[in-house]
């Protein structure tokens, strides 16, 4: 039975990851409407950092030692900070969310190449044709975008977001995998919290407006995206080469995108939609094995 719902989990569980990564980039456009970027993120993460806490205290992981908390917190900043801060951002200056996870679903080429030379992982010649084709189609569902002015700072900051999430899935494969998942996510996320409280308060204006949709887009994010898909996203790592896990952010690109289809009219050609589909494929192709 145990082995069969470990079987079923491992088929489920990327599908649900690609489904609630694609709602962050929807709930960070709602809660931008009430709050700046990396004010909105200091006060997600102090909500999780809250939860955390209760979950750690009740669960009683080991708590990881000197280095382990200092890899914690590198992986944390990579992660969660310039990732979440550089989307937010880019958001922040008018790159409509089914956009804003187009550059970060770049991940996979970059992961592929660090990972073979930083991890030692084979990379098949039919996963770097899986890899060039996404690269593909995320060209093509680029096609024609503005890249100068306001749009351009945007733009910047989602490759910001591309290579520190690269980076931190890598690091924290390399040297968070024996950390107890919930005392390493609690120091992550408390490091991440200052981060983002000095980022707010050097930089942004503070000003948040407490409404209903405010607070349940930031409820959301801290509790689904911040635990939840956090969480998935770790379990992924530890079970799959990091080349496997990263393939799958081709898959969110398409997803926010027709999410924010339905909540926002945001449209797409058909260039890009033959683009979404080059995507697909492409996590076909670099999760088959040799």
């Amino acid at each position: 039975m145990n082995r069969d719902f470990e079987k079923f989990a491992a088929r489920a569980v990327p599908a649900i990851f690609v489904v609630l990564w694609s709602t962050g980039f929807i709930g960070t456009k709602y809660v931008l409407h009430n709050a700046e970027p990396l004010t909105y993120l200091a006060i997600r993460m102090a909500v999780v950092v809250g939860l955390m806490a209760i979950i750690v205290a009740i669960a009683r992981p080991r708590w990881p030692d000197r280095v382990g908390i200092a890899h914690s917190v590198a992986a944390g900043i990579l992660v969660h900070g310039f990732y979440l801060g550089g989307t937010a951002i880019a958001i922040a200056h008018s790159i409509p969310a089914g956009l804003s996870a187009l550059i970060p679903g770049l991940q996979p080429i970059l992961t592929s190449t660090l990972a073979n030379r930083w991890l030692g992982e084979r990379v098949t010649p039919v996963q770097w044709a899986g890899l060039l084709l996404g690269l593909g189609g995320v060209v093509l569902i680029l096609h024609d975008r503005p890249m100068s002015g306001e749009a351009g700072l945007g733009w910047l900051a989602s490759g910001v977001s591309l290579v520190s999430i690269t980076l931190g899935t890598l690091y924290q494969r390399r040297y968070c995998g024996r950390i107890d998942w919930r005392a390493g996510n609690l120091v992550q996320y408390i490091a991440v919290t200052f981060f983002f409280a000095a980022g707010a308060w050097l930089f942004e204006s503070n000003v948040v407006h407490w409404t209903g949709e405010f607070v349940l887009s930031l409820m959301w994010l801290a509790v689904v995206l911040s635990i939840g898909s956090i969480g998935l996203l770790y379990w992924l790592i530890r079970r799959s080469a990091a080349t496997s896990v990263a393939s799958l952010f081709y898959l969110v690109p398409a997803v926010t995108a027709v999410m924010a289809y339905v909540l926002f009219g945001e449209r797409l050609d058909a260039i890009a939609i033959s683009g979404m589909v080059a995507c697909a494929a492409a996590v076909f192709l670099v999760n088959r094995r040799a």
